[in-house]
């Protein structure tokens, strides 16, 4: 009998221990440990860059990470990624939450939960001014001759692989200087999200143009990518509720897209 008794104090302590474990969320967690990780490439202006001098984030998510940690009550660690191993490293639980131009899609919805989207757009191309006019649909694009030039790994490559098939797609890895490519005439174009063409059509004025970035090829939102727990979903957005509705999100979409 004494040694029932042991075992089923043991296996209810056992119990205890595990349902306390259980109760115990990503967000209870993020505040003990006095320090958000945010996963981010550093490549994605205006999201997210990486200054390579002061080693340094800069950017509209960067910002928007600020005041997120600054509502959590912890300090913002920022953890360098890429695009190509933004998957493998999200797995790996190598930050609580990955942003800077993060696109929702369902492969990455598997793996974590979206907060409330923050932006909505779509693919659509930049070219050189001067050839604006020569690159308003797929099949204008999708010819002999045509160099459709990307960067690895994400959304962008994933979207040329499925709609280009005539034209040359070229791989180029640096996504910081790649439009300079297409102004340098090395590529003739590049498909990205909307967002950017806007951003790089300002960073590159009578020389670069965004085609027709209210009107994307595709639909897409982006959103922030969390790992899988529900109170810290909760938190994130009603954070960006209270974000939109007292004006801060929009003071700062406002100094990095307008």
């Amino acid at each position: 009998m004494l040694r029932i008794l042991r075992c089923l104090t043991a296996a209810f302590s056992l119990f205890v221990a595990t349902a306390h474990a259980q109760q115990v969320s990503r967000l209870d967690e993020i505040i003990t440990r006095g320090t958000l990780r945010v996963g981010m490439t550093g490549d994605y202006l205006p999201f997210s860059s990486l200054e390579k001098a002061t080693d340094v984030f800069r950017g509209f998510d960067v910002d928007m990470a600020e005041q997120l940690g600054k509502a959590l009550g912890v300090k913002v660690e920022y953890v360098h990624t890429a695009w190509p191993q933004l998957m493998k490293d999200f797995e790996a639980d190598d930050f609580d939450i990955a942003m800077g131009g993060v696109s929702i899609t369902l492969d990455r919805q598997k793996k974590g939960l979206f907060s409330t989207p923050i932006m909505r757009e779509g693919k659509t191309p930049i070219t050189r001014c001067s050839d604006k006019g020569k690159y308003q649909t797929i099949a204008d694009i999708d010819k002999p001759g045509t160099r459709v030039i990307v960067n690895p790994g994400g959304t962008n490559e994933r979207f040329a692989r499925a709609n280009v098939k005539n034209a040359e797609i070229r791989i180029y890895n640096d996504n910081v200087s790649i439009f300079d490519e297409i102004a340098r005439g090395e590529a003739d174009l590049m498909i990205t999200d909307a967002s950017e063409t806007r951003y790089q059509q300002k960073l590159h004025p009578g020389v670069l143009c965004a085609v027709h970035p209210d009107q994307p090829f595709d639909f897409a939102e982006k959103a922030y990518w969390l790992q899988r727990d529900t109170a810290l979903k909760a938190f994130v957005d009603q954070w960006l509720h209270i974000a939109v509705e007292d004006g801060s999100f929009r003071k700062v979409y406002s100094a990095w897209f307008e």
